[in-house]
């Protein structure tokens, strides 16, 4: 994401410098003939607005997205911290296979496992947003079947929350969507970081 960025950055500077190196000419648009390049000039302040705009958009997005992942590892380690001090504290008069089927809802996840899987979360929000935050004219034939999938697979419910199906999962991360990664997902949502909306035969994750 970063590396994106730092490309939309320059992008963005080069255009500020065309517009300055054209500007120089300023004295001399009273000419006919420097018509055109005057209305070059409103052509890139043009572009160059609507850059800034996506800039904008995309800097919004990944402080709320950094803001929720924050949120989300903290109450995940105070959980995992009340995990610990079970195992360490299990009464001696307690059937240990109930406790331990019981602990946790029955996970035997690291918190290092849940951090990887919220990882590879944000990067399929990141990917998916990214392709719809994107200008449809420089969209790819794969990019715009994705944008059409994604428009479709939104909801009333959805709207104004960024979410993810496990077609997405499958399509812009490596993880295996198995028993393991179900079971994540349920500890996100005991946590009320994770959301569902079913509907239209598909499950939406939305993130709260």
């Amino acid at each position: 994401m970063a590396s994106d960025l730092e490309q939309l950055c320059s992008h963005i500077n080069e255009k500020i410098g065309n517009i300055k190196r054209t500007l120089s000419l300023r004295n001399c648009g009273q000419e006919p003939t420097l018509k055109t390049i005057l209305n070059k000039i409103g052509d890139e302040i043009i572009v160059v607005n609507e850059l800034l705009n996506k800039l904008e958009l995309e800097i919004q997005y990944q402080e709320q997205t950094n803001s929720s992942l924050k949120e989300l590892f903290e109450s995940l380690e105070e959980d995992y911290k009340d995990v610990e001090h079970l195992k360490e504290n299990i009464p001696p008069h307690l059937p240990q296979v109930t406790v331990t089927q019981n602990l946790y809802m029955k996970s035997r996840l690291t918190y290092c496992h849940i951090n990887d899987v919220i990882k590879e979360i944000n990067k399929a929000v990141v990917s998916k947003y990214k392709i719809l935050h994107q200008p449809k004219k420089s969209m790819s034939s794969v990019a715009r079947n994705l944008y059409h999938r994604f428009i479709d697979e939104e909801t009333k419910e959805t709207k104004g929350h960024y979410f993810v199906v496990e077609a997405d999962i499958k399509e812009f991360t490596t993880l295996k969507v198995d028993k393991r990664f179900h079971g994540i997902l349920n500890i996100l949502r005991h946590c009320r970081r994770l959301s569902e909306v079913r509907g239209k035969g598909l499950t939406r994750y939305v993130i709260t």
